[in-house]
């Protein structure tokens, strides 16, 4: 069907590829002059690999979907490309060139010379062969230091871009709702206002280099029941509105994300992708994104072969489309032929695909790919020569220098310290037994998205690509005068207890126990940690808790060390240990980073963006409970959790708190100020952390909730003046009637070091009437430094 609509030409160049036109103009015009089936081509992508010899790109054979002709849709065009980088592994530069030579083909056999959108993963680090694998996003909340994630996303960013990828499928917005949940590490953390600040900072890095970032999971997806991975997710209105939807809101008014991809789970028998009170009546009508919607991966086939709303593709296709979809992503299965026989059968109108086709081709001609001077050459290859593959081998690195010291650097402001009794840092040690499985497993520091575990487990002939030195190494190189003693104990999971003696064995024998345990990314049960990855309970995976309090009844110290996704309950060991070092699957450089923490040439500074259970069967539980979620005399489990903790190898002392008025009305502020010194021998960072307590509110609150954080870098005996800005919009929360509302009435202002450690608390009182807020309400609580006075 060719929809016969006036074009304005020029007799150079049709009007939309026309950039002197505006958007808008350019692309109604060429929706008038395509077929449906030239339509519909723009709302699906293909799944492919890129070839290691340069050459064009070959469909991946998925399990879940039948191989797809290419040569068979070309001709009407192509909406995106599915992983070509992030499949097989390839050489970035011949890579690039099987992508530059598909996206010619692909302009070339379509009558509008449109090429298609390329999408990679970028959850921690762009997820190609020999690309940095930087920390998880658990790390990148633990440093509560949204200018450094800014950065590492503008250097991932800028890899993807020089190869010609033009949208990233990250960031995670899931809030942690249960910690048993696989995808854990992938989250930045339980805090609404931490996942958003954090995950817009990602945005606002990719974006500026011009990488699409899309938003995920929308929403819900980390509320699942039992933790389980595509699982239901029950929950009331006021949770998602007050937990789950604030990150999203944020990173869509604030970082300006152009893409936003569906969650798989349904909320009160709704899924996400069928959802159009979410994806066009909040997303787009309230909120104003006027982005693309795409779907997570088979999400729309679910709505039939999992959800069960859905009789046929045709169906699916429609459901997704009316809620708000615009792109079914990996490859086309519902868009493709069962939604152009529902437009010619009448169950789907043409326009939801126009509406749809709109906010792909409007991308598109933002991304200059509908401009006459398109090139499909990336930056990292032009002034080539092309006509030699081969040669290009090597000629692009994507684990450059500068990625790693921005690794390092997460890295490092990640690792958190949970307890040390003096131990640490270790002076010189002469005997360390360097024991568990994770001790000299190079992989042990990476995440189920890193392209080594994500893709390269498939490819074992293939090498890694990447350096991964082991905590073995960069101890050895940290301590080079130590006889190191290494045992593995136990696997990571297969409960095997034969090497526990001589495990115990090595640790009687040293000056102090170095226990490296924790997890083992991987997929779909692959791992003990990662997407479908779920566990049971929080004890640690395998033989593992077994392993350690053998080593603690040793008689030596022993530092524990966990390289995890998630907080696990350690037992005894909480208390016994004589130092916990926790880290969160923490990148390339994250072996180097714990080792210059373990010696004290880098002062830890990571907070916990988890709670760390008391227990390990004490789920689902977070730091944001009301009273009835705390501990009390009617329950025999104590919840408390320790969310923003950590420790230094110096002292901060809080003093000189004041307020410049105690009351405001309820749209305006509070001025806060104190004074932080550190008072001990070294250099170190505070991460000063403000709580808002509501005691009495219309409905029931949690007891508190983050508000804002400053991270502080001081040296011995220096101290600065925060002055803090909290707007009366941060204590809004959603009403009895479902709108968001500021109340007049008490509030504490908790200036602390971890939600469960206030040091000063400012009492202050909001006047005048109740004063309903919606998304351009204020979010933050504003901090500024300045030398504090002498005395």
């Amino acid at each position: 069907m060719t929809a016969n609509v006036a074009v304005e030409t020029t007799p150079e160049i049709p009007l939309w590829n026309d950039p002197a036109h505006p958007v808008a103009t350019r692309v109604d015009a060429l929706i008038g002059a395509m077929t449906l089936q030239e339509k519909i081509a723009q709302l699906y992508g293909v799944w492919v690999g890129a070839s290691d010899k340069g050459g064009e790109v070959a469909p991946h054979q998925h399990d879940m979907e039948e191989t797809v002709d290419l040569d068979a849709l070309v001709p009407t065009g192509l909406g995106q490309l599915t992983r070509p980088f992030g499949t097989v592994p390839v050489d970035p530069a011949l890579g690039a060139l099987s992508l530059l030579r598909t996206q010619s083909r692909i302009a070339s056999a379509n009558r509008f010379g449109i090429p298609a959108v390329a999408h990679e993963e970028c959850l921690a680090g762009f997820a190609a062969w020999g690309a940095t694998a930087y920390p998880v996003p658990l790390s990148w909340g633990a440093t509560f230091d949204p200018d450094a994630v800014r950065r590492m996303a503008g250097a991932i960013g800028r890899d993807m871009r020089s190869v010609g990828v033009h949208q990233g499928l990250a960031p995670v917005l899931d809030v942690v709702r249960d910690a048993r949940w696989g995808r854990v590490e992938e989250t930045i953390g339980e805090d609404p206002y931490l996942v958003g600040t954090i995950g817009t900072a990602y945005v606002q890095g990719l974006e500026s280099t011009g990488i699409v970032a899309t938003l995920k999971h929308f929403v819900g997806y980390s509320a699942s029941r039992a933790g389980r991975n595509l699982a239901p997710a029950p929950m009331g209105a006021r949770e998602r509105a007050d937990v789950l939807l604030p990150p999203f809101e944020m990173a869509v008014r604030e970082g300006g994300a152009r893409s936003v991809m569906h969650a798989y789970n349904d909320i009160d028998g709704v899924p996400a992708a069928a959802d159009e009170t979410l994806l066009t009546g909040l997303l787009r009508d309230i909120w104003g994104f006027d982005g693309t919607v795409v779907a997570d991966y088979f999400g729309i086939a679910f709505l039939r072969t999992l959800h069960g709303i859905a009789a046929d593709w045709a169906d699916a296709a429609g459901a997704a489309l009316k809620a708000g979809v615009d792109v079914e992503l990996p490859t086309v299965k519902t868009f493709g032929a069962p939604l152009a026989e529902a437009v010619a059968d009448g169950r789907v109108p043409e326009s939801l695909i126009d509406r749809a086709l709109r906010r792909v081709l409007g991308q598109k001609a933002m991304l200059g790919l509908l401009d006459p001077d398109w090139s499909p050459v990336p930056p990292a290859l032009e002034g080539v020569d092309l006509d030699e593959p081969e040669a290009l081998r090597g000629r692009i690195d994507l684990d450059r220098p500068e990625n790693r010291e921005m690794a390092r650097e997460i890295a490092e402001k990640a690792v958190v310290l949970l307890t040390n009794d003096g131990t640490l840092p270790l002076a010189a040690p002469r005997r360390v037994a360097l024991v568990g499985p994770n001790a000299t497993e190079p992989t042990a520091v990476l995440g189920c998205y890193s392209f080594p575990l994500h893709v390269g487990v498939r490819h074992p002939e293939v090498p890694v690509g990447i350096d991964l030195p082991t905590l073995r190494d960069t101890l050895a190189a940290e301590f080079p005068d130590a006889d190191i003693t290494v045992a593995r104990g136990t696997g990571v999971d297969d409960g095997d207890l034969s090497g526990i003696g001589e495990a115990v064995d090595a640790a009687r024998e040293a000056d102090v126990v170095i226990a490296v345990l924790g997890d083992r990314a991987g997929l779909f049960g692959r791992g003990t940690s990662g997407e479908g990855c779920d566990a049971e309970s929080l004890a640690l995976p395998g033989a593992q808790q077994h392993l350690l309090d053998a080593l603690l009844d040793s008689g030596t110290p022993v530092v524990t060390v966990l390289l995890a996704g998630r907080p696990y309950a350690l037992g005894r060991a909480t208390a016994d240990s004589a130092a916990i070092v926790q880290s969160f699957f923490p990148g390339v450089e994250g072996t180097h980073a714990i080792a210059r923490i373990l010696s004290g040439r880098t002062n830890p500074s990571g907070r916990l963006p988890v709670s760390v259970p008391r227990g390990p069967g004490a789920q689902p539980t977070t730091y944001l409970g009301a009273r009835l979620a705390q501990v009390s005399e009617v329950s025999n489990i104590d919840p408390t959790p320790a969310f923003g903790f950590g420790l230094t190898y110096t002292s901060f002392a809080w003093s000189a708190l004041t307020v410049d008025a105690r009351e405001a009305p309820t749209d305006g502020e509070f001025a806060l100020a104190l004074t932080v010194r550190n008072t001990g021998e070294r250099s170190g960072t505070e991460v000063v952390q403000l709580y808002l307590h509501d005691p009495v509110a219309s409905v029931v609150q949690p007891v508190q909730r983050l508000v804002g954080y400053v991270r502080l870098p001081l040296q011995p005996g220096e101290a600065r003046r925060v002055r803090v800005t909290v707007p009366a919009d941060v204590a809004s929360f959603t009403g009895r009637d479902g709108c968001r509302v500021v109340e007049p009435g008490e509030l504490e202002l908790r200036l602390a070091a971890s939600s469960a450690d206030p040091r000063l608390t400012a009492t202050v009182t909001l006047t005048g009437p109740e004063r309903q807020v919606d998304h351009t309400r204020r979010f933050h609580a504003a901090f500024t430094q300045e030398p504090a006075p002498e005395g």
